[in-house]
C-alpha cells in the first residue's frame, strides 16, 4: 500500500506485454528447435508487463511511493491484458494509461531457458507513436497539485518519436514537464546498432536534452555506448564492457554527461554497484533543492561508488529498473547522497532474488531495516586509483569527495 504521506512519481515512457512461453529443460539450442515445420511441445504461457513503466512503477508501489502510470498501448487483446496485470497490483495504476485506437500494443516474445541465453522478438507498436503531445499539460498540472514531484521516463532510445528528430521532440515533452514544478529523471535502453536507432547521434541527443534533465540513471554499457560508440565498440572487442572499466573511465564518462548539464548522474555497475557524480554547480540543483527538499550543499560535487549487496541470486530481469526505483524514493525521502545511493543498490539487490521484474522488492522500511542489521556487501574489483573507503557510511569515496585522506583501493 502507498504511503499517501510521501510525495507521487509519475513514471512515463516504454511499456510492453512480455509473453513468455516456458520452455523444457531439454532445450539447449533454439535454433534447433525452432525449425520449419516443427512441433515442439511446451509449458504454460506466463504473461507479465516489461519496460520502464511497469519495472520501476510497480517496483516503486511495492516500495509504498504513490505512483502515477504513463504508457501507451492498443486497444486489442494485448493492450487489455497489460492493464488487467496493472490493475491487478491496485486498480489506481491503470488510470493514467494511454490507450491509441486502432493500435496494436507492444509486446515481447521472450524464449527463455536454464541452459541458453534469452531471445527477444519485440514489437514496438505504440511506443514509436508516443510523442509529447500524449503527456498533456492538464495531465501534468493535475498530478503536481496531488503531490507529485517527480517525472522520470524510461527508455526513449526504444521510441521513435524520441529518437528520431535527435532530440527535439522529447527536449520539448522535458521542457513543459519543468514549467510545472517537476524534478526530472532519466533512464535509457542499449540502442540497438544494427536498427534505426543505431545510426542516431546519441551524443548530440544527450547534449540537447540533458539540460533539462535532473537524474540521469542509464547502465555503464549504455552511457558509455551514447557518449563515446568508438571507445565502447573497443571495449566491447576486447571482452565484457562492464570487466573494463575503472575509475578514471567513470569519472571521465560522467564528468563529460555533467558538462553538457545534467545535474546528477547514476552508472548502475551490475554486481560492482552503482556509481555516482553531481555537478560542481550548486544553482544547477535548484529543483532538487526547492522541489524536493533536498541541500543542495550536501549533492554538489560529489563522486561515490556504492557496493552491491550480497543476494540469492535468482533471476536479474528488471535489476536495473528496480534500483532507479529505490534511488527515486531515497530522493523522496530527503535522504543524503550516501543514502541514496545505498537504498538504490539494496533494492536491486532485493530484486534478483524473486525470477521477475518486480516481486523480490520489499517495502521500503523493509530495505532500510535490512540495511541497518548489517547486510554484507559484495567486493568491489573495479580500479579506483585515489579513491577512499568510508566505514562509517560503507562505500567509496571518490578522490574530489575526501581529498586524499583516506587509503587509496587499487585493486
Amino acid at each position: 500500500m502507498a504511503n499517501s504521506a510521501l510525495p507521487a512519481i509519475i513514471v512515463a515512457g516504454h511499456v510492453c506485454l512480455d509473453v513468455i512461453p516456458t520452455l523444457p529443460e531439454s532445450c539447449r539450442d533454439l535454433a534447433s528447435w525452432l525449425v520449419p515445420g516443427g512441433l515442439v511441445n511446451v509449458g504454460p504461457m506466463v504473461l507479465s508487463t516489461g519496460g520502464a513503466v511497469s519495472n520501476t512503477g510497480l517496483a516503486l508501489h511495492r516500495l509504498g511511493v504513490p505512483v502515477r502510470l504513463m504508457g501507451k498501448i492498443g486497444d486489442d487483446t494485448f493492450g487489455r491484458a497489460t492493464l488487467d496485470v496493472l490493475r491487478s497490483y491496485d486498480p489506481t495504476l491503470a488510470e493514467g494509461m494511454l490507450i491509441a485506437a486502432g493500435e496494436s500494443s507492444s509486446y515481447t516474445l521472450i524464449f527463455s531457458s536454464p541452459n541458453i541465453d534469452r531471445t527477444f522478438l519485440h514489437y514496438p507498436g505504440p511506443n514509436d507513436t508516443f510523442c509529447a503531445a500524449d503527456v498533456p499539460d492538464a495531465a501534468l498540472e493535475s498530478a503536481a497539485r496531488s503531490g507529485a514531484r517527480i517525472f522520470h521516463f524510461g527508455y526513449p532510445t526504444l521510441m521513435r518519436s524520441f529518437y528520431q528528430d535527435g532530440g527535439q521532440e522529447f527536449e520539448t515533452l522535458l521542457r513543459r514537464v519543468k514549467v510545472h514544478g517537476l524534478v526530472t529523471s532519466l533512464d535509457v535502453s542499449r540502442p540497438d546498432p544494427h536498427a534505426e536507432a543505431g545510426k542516431v547521434d546519441w551524443p548530440a541527443w544527450l547534449a540537447r536534452v540533458l539540460p533539462q534533465v535532473d537524474v540521469f540513471l542509464p547502465s555503464v554499457e549504455e552511457a558509455l555506448l551514447m557518449v563515446d560508440p568508438a571507445r565502447y565498440a573497443a571495449l566491447e572487442e576486447n571482452g565484457v564492457v562492464l570487466s573494463q572499466v575503472d575509475g578514471d573511465l567513470l569519472s571521465d564518462l560522467a564528468g563529460r554527461l555533467v558538462a553538457w548539464g545534467v545535474a546528477v548522474v547514476g552508472l548502475k555497475l551490475g554486481d560492482q554497484g552503482i556509481y555516482l557524480r553531481t555537478t560542481p554547480d550548486k544553482a544547477r540543483l535548484r529543483a532538487l533543492e526547492e522541489y524536493l527538499d533536498l541541500d543542495a550543499r550536501a549533492w554538489t560535487n560529489r563522486e561515490l561508488l556504492a557496493p552491491a549487496f550480497c543476494a540469492n541470486l535468482v533471476g536479474t530481469t528488471g535489476a536495473g529498473d528496480c534500483a532507479i526505483a529505490g534511488f527515486l524514493t531515497g530522493l523522496l525521502q530527503r535522504q543524503s547522497p550516501e543514502a541514496v545511493l545505498t537504498g538504490a543498490v539494496a533494492v536491486g539487490a532485493c530484486n534478483v532474488e524473486a525470477a521477475d521484474a518486480v516481486s523480490g522488492v520489499p517495502s521500503w522500511e523493509a530495505v532500510q531495516r535490512r540495511i541497518q542489521a548489517g547486510w554484507e556487501q559484495l567486493p568491489v574489483t573495479l580500479k579506483l586509483r585515489g579513491w577512499g573507503w568510508d566505514v562509517g557510511q560503507r562505500l567509496w569515496l571518490g578522490p574530489q569527495d575526501h581529498g586524499g585522506q583516506l587509503a587509496n583501493h587499487e585493486s
